[in-house]
């Protein structure tokens, strides 16, 4: 059933795009020949157009409109509103004049139906010119009807299809189902039964195992990683940079080569940070980092990281203030709180608007040191809230400045995993008093 109505769906889809594009080059193919029918009323029109009256205009047209008169409606008035000439076929109707707006309308002509209107300057001078719809109209209705018809029979025909196909292709998966629903990340040491035979549950067995063994070895590499690649990977971009700059002396005199090395240094910045954040992360996941946990003086903590914020707010045109700091001895790896407090602080200097004020609040509460910091940014949508701790998650910056260095989407993850390893919890929310956002850090005394 799932798959008739794929099909179905995906068909129609289909179609309607197929109707949707169809009656947009028919519209704009209106277009077109209103267009040329334009530039044969201006020629009759030349070379002076601000000196006609509208004698002299109904002179020079009106023989042209009558012999076009069964597939176009002719008026033309001046800047100051006047009609100067209207065809004989528009009747007691007429055309609205489009000046300031839309030059290409779809309007409703009393006694015709719709039209396709077209308004063009020419000196002082309205061409409106209208073609009837009524034409494409009729070949849109055909096309509905032959793509019912089309649809239908796609259902009918995808039913019998897919209620085949689906007794073919799930057979194995359900004899399968309940042993390969034991094998869990934690438990990748137990492998699927194989039964004889060469049949398709053979098969899909043997290629579930093959996954499970690639995935175990992927599982034991990415520790192996997490030991080793921080040497494997720094070292090499500290060369990139070494001899990067040693060509510096070697460029000064060309400006564009100059440019484009410093260029070439930005990124392989970009690249380190990038990488240190990665194997951050990877080294949390994996429990391979070891968390040394000292005593800290939160009163004295605040004090410390306050003056780096402000020098950082500064840069950000923007303030930072310590709103609360409670005096209290917390156990924790400083240089982590640290790097988590610069990482919330400088997302929220981006968030503010210029002059906006990021606060700081240190607070002990039931046993739990809790961090606020709060900013006067546009807040987020409620569905954002937790998403934005993903990796590679990114929201602009509303605060109007353009960002010279706007980041890789990893600082709030990596925020999450030092809360995380610190057996502590992180969380935004929008501030309810005004705007902005409040980040809530709280982690074990």
């Amino acid at each position: 059933m799932q798959f008739a109505v794929l099909v179905t769906v995906t068909t129609a889809v289909v179609l309607a795009a197929g109707g949707w594009l169809l009656s947009r080059e028919a519209v704009n193919g209106l277009d077109l020949l209103n267009q040329a029918e334009y530039v044969e009323i201006r020629d009759r029109l030349e070379p002076n157009p601000a000196a006609l009256s509208a004698a002299d205009i109904d002179r020079r047209v009106r023989a042209h409109t009558e012999v076009d008169a069964a597939l176009y409606f002719f008026q033309i008035h001046n800047d100051a509103g006047n009609l100067l000439f209207r065809s004989a076929n528009l009747g007691q109707a007429v055309l609205p004049d489009l000046s300031g707006g839309r030059l290409h309308k779809t309007y409703e002509l009393s006694g015709v139906g719709e039209v396709r209107l077209c308004e063009f300057y020419y000196g002082p001078l309205h061409v409106q010119i209208a073609s009837p719809l009524s034409p494409a109209n009729r070949v849109l209705r055909d096309y509905a009807r032959v793509s019912f018809f089309l649809l239908g029979s796609v259902a009918f025909v995808s039913v019998g299809l897919g209620w085949a196909f689906a007794r073919l292709a799930l057979r194995p998966v359900r004899a399968i189902h309940d042993t390969a629903t034991r094998i869990r990340p934690d438990n990748f040491g137990e492998r699927i039964p194989v039964p004889a035979g060469h049949d398709e549950l053979t098969a899909l067995a043997k290629l579930l195992n093959r996954m499970f063994d690639g995935l175990e070895a992927s599982f034991v590499q990415m520790r192996r990683f997490t030991a080793d690649a921080s040497h494997e990977i720094k070292t090499p971009l500290a060369l990139m940079r070494l001899n990067a700059e040693k060509l510096r002396p070697k460029l000064a005199a060309d400006l564009e080569g100059s440019a484009a090395l410093g260029e070439i240094l930005e990124e392989i910045d970009g690249l380190r940070r990038i990488t240190e954040s990665l194997l951050f992360l990877a080294k949390v996941e994996s429990g391979t980092l070891a968390l040394i946990k000292t005593e800290v003086a939160a009163d004295e903590f605040v004090r410390g990281f306050a003056e780096d914020a402000i020098a950082l707010a500064d840069d950000c045109a923007a303030r930072f203030a310590v709103a609360r700091s409670d005096a209290a001895i917390v156990r924790c790896e400083p240089t982590l709180v640290r790097q988590l407090l610069l990482n919330l602080a400088a997302n929220a200097f981006r968030a503010s608007p210029p002059g906006g004020c990021v606060e700081l609040a240190s607070m002990m509460v039931d046993g739990h040191w809790r961090l606020v910091v709060t900013d006067e940014g546009p807040g987020l949508p409620p569905d954002q809230l937790e998403r934005v701790f993903e990796r590679f998650v990114r929201y602009r910056a509303a605060n109007g400045r353009s960002e010279s260095s706007p980041g890789h989407g990893l600082g709030l993850a990596i925020c999450r995993s030092i809360a995380t390893l610190h057996g502590g919890t992180i969380r935004i929310e929008n501030r309810q008093s005004r705007t902005g956002l409040c980040v809530v850090l709280e982690l074990p005394q």
